[in-house]
């Protein structure tokens, strides 16, 4: 999970890896990570040209790696078991996803004209902390930073947005939008976004980095205990000494 870049980087540091590809959309993950093949007429060269393999239920891996995907998750839990049930025992999972201050300036925007929320709340670092434990994984580690991005007017700025994801909201506009709205809109950003001394819109994101391990399962304790009539005589016989 990632795209194109983050798989690259990864096969550069792990070159002898085997990888797979877990996504909704399978055949675009599939084209976004395939490896283009060296540019030359040897026919050796040809097969470098490697597709990941998808995702089945007895695949197991020693790391998962999910770049920028957990936001745009309806049940992240969920998605954190099956990740949990992929990991051999002593893997790990790393992963990146947008944090809750993500946004801030155009949800400001998005209050004082009294529309419905422009994205899904997104999920404090400390909350996945406890729901990777929830999941098995044991030593989560969570860190955050927040990336300021600028631009030089409302248009880019959200077609950039529109790259990042979706909107989850349960209470989303759930219609298309008019032309006049989106002037407003772009009138509303120019208006209400703090802006860089040389004037450009600013934007907040907050990213949130994590990993975990995958450690030994621990054997389930009994839960009821069975003791016996005699057993429990005797019991009583000592607690009344």
């Amino acid at each position: 999970m990632g795209g194109l870049q983050a798989h690259e980087r990864i096969r550069s540091v792990l070159p002898g890896a085997h990888c797979h590809v877990a996504a909704v959309q399978l055949q675009q993950a599939l084209d976004a990570t395939r490896e283009p093949p060296a540019s030359s007429w040897n026919p050796k060269h040809w097969l470098r040209g490697k597709v990941p393999a998808p995702v089945s239920e007895s695949t197991r891996v020693g790391m998962v790696w999910a770049n920028m995907a957990l936001h745009l998750e309806t049940r992240p839990a969920a998605l954190l078991r099956r990740w949990y049930e992929h990991i051999e025992t002593h893997g790990f999972l790393m992963f990146s996803c947008l944090g809750p201050d993500t946004l801030r300036e155009l949800r400001a925007v998005y209050a004082r004209m009294a529309w419905p929320e422009p994205t899904h709340p997104f999920t404090d670092m400390h909350d996945w902390g406890d729901m990777l434990v929830q999941s098995g994984f044991a030593e989560p580690v969570m860190d955050m930073e927040r990336i300021t991005l600028s631009y030089s007017g409302a248009q880019p700025l959200l077609e950039d947005l529109r790259l990042l994801g979706r909107n989850l909201h349960t209470h989303r506009f759930a219609g298309l939008r008019s032309r006049a709205w989106r002037a407003r809109l772009y009138q509303a950003i120019e208006a209400g976004f703090p802006r860089s001394p040389d004037g450009r819109l600013l934007l907040t994101l907050e990213i949130i980095y994590g990993h975990a391990f995958k450690p030994v399962p621990r054997a389930r304790g009994d839960t009821t205990t069975a003791v016996s009539v005699d057993d429990m005589r005797a019991m009583l016989r000592l607690g009344r000494r």
